[in-house]
């Protein structure tokens, strides 16, 4: 099995995002060491350049808390959908 590719990494980043919301804050290196662990693979560039297209378009956000953290955007209350 060879190394997947840079949207496939930021489908499965974005995956582990949505279901730490609300539990866990996780960071940038949390991701990737998650990602190098499933996929050996996998290296710090690829997984840098996956978190840099969630957040490119708007999937993801950082979120600052005493750290940098990377989040789904939040709505805002009077957003209509």
């Amino acid at each position: 099995m060879g190394a997947p590719s840079i949207d496939e990494i930021a489908e499965e980043m974005y995956q582990m995002v949505a279901d730490s919301m609300g539990k866990k804050n996780l960071k940038s290196g949390d991701l990737s060491k998650a990602i190098q662990k499933k996929y050996p693979d996998v290296d710090r560039k690829m997984c840098k350049l996956a978190i840099r297209q969630l957040m490119d378009n708007g999937r993801c956000v950082y979120a600052y808390f005493g750290g940098s953290y990377i989040q789904l955007p939040h709505k805002e209350g009077a957003a209509n959908d």
